[in-house]
């Protein structure tokens, strides 16, 4: 039996990190894989396929410069799934080739196959070669997640899918419906609204983006349905079936039905974790197939680790990069800090969304004073020149000591433009750092020195 220092099963972003982190440490580390090819979820079917579509929609439909010259500006008249899929399938590759080298110069040894415990400390790897058997002193799970299945819902791949389906639609549908209004639902929603695609989204909540800052969720739905697409929230799909002229029924709790051409489902996701017979460990999941961790990602087993989206919320791939390094270097002890206070939310949406900090409801919930200061892209001259006048940038700041207590912003570059407020935050920088700080002209950045401005003068005035 080969004996490892570490062996992380799953080779996503937590994976690859943890392993990376782990062979710089000077260990002799193996990560396992079922798929033919590294790199998770992440690579393979969700965020790079996810937002390079959303990339190559924005390109084709022409969407950056429909504010200036017309809504009816297109770089490419008839889209189709091909165009879409043909940019996606280059950027795979890429990234899967670059995953690999990064493994293979760090001396990380990938074993190929499917991973479960025989015990603490030994993984057992199967593949259709056969299987054997590892020992290692740490171990990380970094699995990740899939898409849940609903007895409701019958997948066929084809026009009723899931997130990991969405590039084997043939063609782009006429009418889409959307159930689940959390990020995955939204996205592509907001991605095939971009093409023209009658779009009907089903949320069960009274609201989407729960977690997001509501008055950056309400200036998105009123893109969305500026842009066509019909909201059905406080509604739940009973059951979904297919026409026979192939297309798509869904019949609501409320007995309303809607028909598409085609339906995604994207309520939830559920952990990776059915073939690694965690029993075997002392382990379990709970019913999502999520595993719990404290705060240094390991589990109620000493020397086993858990990071990435099998461990849930917030289930983002650059939260799941952080949380595996830090796994890795508190398997050994390593000095390492990570505050999660400061992490970043970054959701792609059509127009992006990205936040940190407090929203206004948590704050006022916890009854901390604080200020506003917004700015509009329209009144920046470098959203003038983009054609962007639905962004805006706001900066919540406390009242007394002026520190930066959260930055939201909604608008093109939004998920880039965050990290000039997310480095004043954790540095403590207070709200008069923006005022005095000269910013090119003319750049989106602005918008700081503009909404410490706006922020300020409320103060005055009160």
């Amino acid at each position: 039996m080969q004996n490892f220092d570490m062996i992380v099963i799953g080779s996503g972003p937590a994976g690859q990190r943890a392993a990376i982190q782990g062979a710089k440490s000077g260990k002799q580390v193996a990560v396992v894989e079922q798929r033919e090819c590294v790199g998770g979820a992440c690579i393979n079917t969700g965020t790079i396929p996810s937002k390079t579509l959303r990339e190559a929609v924005m390109h084709l439909s022409g969407y950056a410069y429909q504010g200036i010259y017309g809504v009816n500006y297109r770089v490419k008249e008839k889209i189709t799934m091909a165009d879409l899929a043909f940019r996606v399938q280059h950027v795979i590759r890429t990234e899967i080739d670059v995953t690999v080298s990064q493994l293979t110069r760090n001396g990380v040894q990938v074993l190929a196959g499917s991973a479960s415990f025989v015990d603490p400390h030994t993984i057992r790897v199967s593949s259709l070669t056969g299987s054997a058997d590892f020992h290692a002193e740490n171990v990380i799970i970094a699995t990740g997640t899939k898409p849940a299945v609903s007895p409701k819902v019958p997948y066929n791949n084809r026009n009723i899918i899931n997130s990991d389906q969405i590039l084997n639609m043939k063609e782009v549908p006429k009418t889409f419906i959307v159930v689940g209004g959390g990020v995955i639902g939204v996205e592509y929603t907001c991605m095939f609204a971009t093409l023209g695609v009658r779009m009907i989204l089903v949320e069960k909540r009274p609201r989407l983006l729960e977690f997001a800052d509501g008055e950056m969720v309400e200036a998105l739905s009123y893109h969305l349905r500026d842009n066509r697409v019909t909201m059905r929230l406080n509604e739940e799909v009973s059951s979904v079936e297919e026409t026979p002229d192939g297309g798509v029924v869904a019949t609501l709790e409320s007995n309303k039905k809607i028909s598409g051409s085609a339906l995604l489902y994207a309520v939830g996701r559920q952990g990776n974790v059915d073939d690694l017979n965690l029993a075997a460990a002392g382990l379990e999941a709970d019913d999502r197939g999520r595993i719990k961790v404290d705060t240094d990602f390991r589990t109620k087993v000493p020397h086993i680790f858990a990071a990435g989206d099998v461990i849930g919320f917030p289930s983002l791939a650059s939260v799941s990069m952080e949380q595996g390094r830090v796994a890795a270097a508190r398997a050994y002890s390593l000095p390492v800090q990570s505050n999660p206070a400061g992490y970043p939310y970054g959701i792609y949406t059509i127009p992006e969304i990205s936040f940190i900090g407090k929203t206004e409801e948590q704050l006022t919930d916890e009854d901390v004073p604080y200020e506003v200061g917004v700015a509009y892209y329209r009144e920046i001259a470098r959203g003038q020149i983009r054609g962007d006048t639905t962004g805006r940038l706001k900066l919540i700041f406390h009242r007394e000591t002026r520190e930066i207590l959260g930055v939201h912003i909604i608008g093109d570059g939004a998920t880039e433009l965050l990290h000039i407020g997310q480095a004043v935050m954790i540095l403590k920088g207070k709200v008069e750092y923006f005022v005095d700080t000269v910013f090119n002209y003319p750049t989106l950045a602005e918008c700081y020195k503009a909404a410490a401005f706006n922020g300020l003068n409320k103060l005055a005035k009160g």
